[in-house]
């Protein structure tokens, strides 16, 4: 039996869920008719549904008819709760948009249509209401071809149906003029490529044109292809009576099975039951093959949108709230708890956008319209006891930017490191976000790349007008710099934060706000007050049509003006006026000035969204703001905005902060790399504290040669240190190299706060042929000697050679490298007196960063 999912989807009032009714009752579900008006409908089973009637949550019906078991998904038709509906289109194999014939195609009849185009979901027309008086079958289907697509034809006009379909492919017209009408097999494939769209005419009411519309639906469909590994889409979360979470799902491939373990990429799940609703009764099953639509208990990780197996997740919903409404909270409300609570709402309504402002202590939501903020209000306090109230509402900006800018971002305090340059550009309204790089993977690798996009993606991102989410813009990855010992995932986070901030306060932001597509029914009198309505609001509208007895005037406005123009029409009206409103997507507010005036908000003073970059300097993290940032960048992007020239080639000037990665160049000569690449650099202000001197230290050592009063410099004997400090010595049982790059570490914080210079020496004279290195790791050299050199000989050989212009210590606890390098004119330091500076220079950089 071929198994299929099929949506039901219609503008509030056209018999949608009636016509799910008259389905299930013609296919034998049910033995009698419930009516929505009643109060006794099959699927609107909750009592806000049944109290309003309206669909508010969709529901799904298992019926079978002539070899084709049918999953009916019937959703809502409200406006305020249109994402609802969106989130099942992406199960969905076939949608039945169902259009009133007495109202015809209205303004959320478009949306509807745009979104299935957009999802690609094939679609058949059902034309209820068609007992009413004034509905003409030829009329309303050459508005449907006008209005929604050319490819709409009547299933009943064997002829016309024949005809459009050969139109649709050139072998078929071939076909058809030698006299071969196209066949059910070649109709039907054409629907499934959204080609041709059925119509069928009749009554859910009256039960006229459901047998034909079952027989349309069982003949000219076609079951996917479903692939044999398991795959599945989430598209909702709910609870049951009883609070158990139940995961709305639909198998797309394989087969899931009770207690099969489901995972994710930071969690694994077991499915304890598999529930095949109808209504609000269930059947439990074993397994669930592809093509089933399924609820599962067991997963607590879950959320629509998400694939599982080999199905890809959804990339976004198109419709979004907006208006925001703040939560009044009542004297010793626990707020805590109440987020709780609105957070479990959330899950099941993603939409919802709560938002917690720690600062301000205040919760706010994100809705589609009233009526949807009325039933929050009911469910939580019917589920949670909880009376609310909101303020007068708000609406919900975008922020947009109105030329490309880049965008650099960088965060380097003490042992960490990250850079990325970003390139934000403008989009077409109702772009959204879209990511794409154009880095090298040999100049920044693969992973890293990813992680930036992670994180351009897992934050909302704000405006610096109004503190409003961006959209509508490409954000492109330039290039970007890690460190090979010093990077972090949270480096990178902290610098593609940065970059797009920076980008923003560089850039001329554009303020956007939503729009209505509205429709406006009323007596042909008030005709003229409406459209000087509309023109004061900043919208505009079509030429006036005639609906019968009323005038129909439709158009577009900006939400902030109509969202409460419903009041207005109706006393101006005498209540004959009726409006409907719908999305219409975002676009240059009309009175921006004035509402970046009342938003009141200081880009710079957003601490939790910082513009500036952090650099380091003398082991310290520096911080640089926004407007300077750019000079201090260690990369290049290239980048240049039309028309602008690249500078002139001049000599690097020197920045003040430097970096683990600014110098790379070494000369043989070790002081002359000293030299060239410090030259005069001021002692930090911090030593050590003074301890007692050990006797032997008390009188001059016999010869002992005054000390230079030149740089310090601190030569230390490395594995002699390793071997000395119990934490490197246990470490390097089991992970030599690792203790080596610890104590490097360790003397890179060092030298960061005392401004000496560290010479870090390893002994490499085993190794046969080794010509010996010094290399620059950070802030420090590190020596490993040559064939047949020591340690003890190549610090014996500095120590002479530095000492004799600069002070010099030697840190070891070797006894006669100590008794050498005194005679040289250095003083010693033993492991254990290098430690106790060690421990107190730490303790000194904790003290600074709190």
């Amino acid at each position: 039996m071929r198994r299929l999912t099929i949506g039901i989807l219609a503008h509030v009032d056209s018999g949608k869920t009636t016509l799910s009714e008259a389905l299930m009752y013609r296919a034998g579900a049910l033995r009698t008719l419930g009516r929505v008006d009643h109060g006794d409908a099959f699927l609107d089973t909750d009592a806000m549904e049944r109290e309003r009637g309206i669909t508010i949550f969709s529901k799904q019906a298992r019926l079978s008819w002539k070899g084709l078991e049918l999953t009916l998904l019937d959703t809502p038709g409200h406006v305020d709760f249109s994402a609802e509906m969106e989130r099942t289109l992406g199960v969905l194999d076939y949608a039945l948009l169902v259009v009133s014939g007495s109202d015809g195609v209205q303004g959320h009849t478009k949306t509807l249509w745009g979104l299935l185009k957009a999802y690609g979901v094939p679609t058949f027309l059902f034309i209820n209401k068609m007992d009413q008086p004034d509905t003409d079958r030829t009329a309303l289907l050459a508005r449907l071809k006008k209005e929604l697509d050319d490819g709409c034809v009547d299933m009943a006009d064997g002829e016309g149906l024949a005809e459009s379909a050969a139109l649709c492919d050139e072998g078929l017209m071939e076909r058809y003029l030698e006299g071969e009408p196209p066949g059910r097999d070649d109709i039907a494939a054409l629907i499934a490529r959204r080609q041709l769209f059925p119509c069928l005419f009749g009554s859910a009411l009256r039960v006229e044109g459901v047998d034909e519309l079952l027989d349309a639906l069982a003949g000219y469909t076609l079951e996917p292809d479903w692939p044999e590994g398991f795959a599945a889409r989430v598209f909702k979360i709910s609870r049951d009576e009883r609070g158990e979470r139940l995961t709305w799902l639909k198998v797309t491939g394989g087969t899931l099975k009770v207690r099969t373990p489901l995972s994710a990429a930071d969690w694994e799940e077991k499915v304890n039951q598999i529930r095949l609703y109808s209504g609000v009764k269930f059947q439990p099953a074993e397994e669930a093959p592809a093509g089933t639509v399924c609820a599962v208990t067991g997963l607590t990780r879950t959320f629509p949108g998400q694939g599982l197996g080999g199905e890809r997740g959804a990339e976004g919903t198109l419709l979004e709230p907006v208006l925001t409404y703040r939560l009044l909270l009542e004297e010793g409300c626990d707020v805590h708890t109440l987020l709780g609570q609105l957070r479990r709402l959330e899950e099941e309504e993603p939409q919802l956008g709560v938002v917690w402002n720690p600062r301000l202590g205040e919760l706010s939501v994100r809705v589609m319209g009233p009526v949807q903020l009325e039933i929050l209000q009911r469910q939580l306090r019917d589920r949670f006891g909880v009376e609310a109230a909101f303020d007068a509402g708000g609406i919900v900006y975008r922020e947009t930017i109105a030329a490309p800018v880049e965008g650099v971002g960088h965060f380097e305090p003490l042992r960490h490191y990250a850079e990325v340059h970003l390139l934000l550009e403008p989009l077409e309204r109702g772009s959204g976000l879209v990511l794409d790089s154009a880095c090298p993977e040999d100049v920044l690798d693969r992973n890293w790349q990813r992680l930036i996009f992670t994180h351009l993606l897992e934050k909302e991102h704000l405006g610096v007008l109004t503190g409003s989410p961006i959209t509508d813009m490409k954000l492109t990855l330039l290039t970007g710099k890690s460190h090979k010992k010093h990077t972090e995932g949270g480096d990178f986070r902290q610098a593609t934060y940065r970059a797009v901030r920076q980008g923003l306060m560089s850039a001329q932001s554009v303020l956007l706000e939503p729009w209505y597509a509205f429709r406006l029914e009323l007596p042909p009198d008030c005709v003229g007050r409406a459209m000087t309505d509309v023109q004061r609001m900043g919208g505009s509208f079509d030429a006036p049509d005639t609906v019968g007895e009323l005038a129909l005037l439709t158009g577009t406005a900006p939400v902030s003006a109509m969202r409460d123009y419903w009041m207005e029409l109706t006393a101006y009206s005498r209540g004959r006026g009726r409006l409907s409103c719908t999305v219409d997507g975002y676009r240059p507010c009309h009175n921006a000035d004035e509402v970046v005036a009342a938003a009141g908000y200081d880009p710079e003073r957003d601490v939790d969204n910082p513009a500036d970059s952090v650099f380091c300097s003398h082991g310290a993290g520096v911080t640089v703001e926004w407007n300077e940032v750019r000079d201090y960048m260690h990369l290049d992007s290239g980048w240049r905005p039309a028309g602008e020239e690249p500078a002139a080639e001049e000599e690097t000037p020197v920045r003040p902060v430097t970096s683990y990665s600014s110098n790379a160049a070494l000369e043989k000569e070790l002081l002359a790399i000293f030299e060239r690449t410090y030259g005069p650099v001021k002692s930090r202000s911090f030593r050590p504290a003074p301890r007692a001197a050990s006797p032997k230290r008390e009188k001059p050592w016999k010869g002992l040669k005054p000390r230079p009063a030149g740089e310090e410099y601190l030569l230390v004997d490395g594995y002699n240190i390793i071997h000395a400090w119990d934490e490197l010595r246990e470490l390097a049982k089991a992970d030599l190299d690792g203790a080596r790059s610890a104590l490097t570490d360790i003397l890179r914080n060092y030298q960061g706060w005392r401004g000496c210079h560290v010479i870090l020496v390893f002994d490499a004279y085993r190794v046969k042929g080794n010509p010996g290195s010094v290399d620059r790791v950070g802030n420090i050299h590190v020596v490993y000697t040559k064939e047949a050199e020591t340690a003890d000989m190549y610090i014996e050989k500095t120590t002479y050679e530095i000492g004799r212009k600069h002070r010099v210590r030697v840190a070891t606890s070797d006894a006669l490298e100590q008794m050498i390098i005194l005679g040289h004119g250095a003083a010693r330091m033993s492991a254990a007196e290098l430690k106790f500076e060690v421990d107190q220079v730490n303790a000194q950089i904790r003290a600074r960063l709190n």
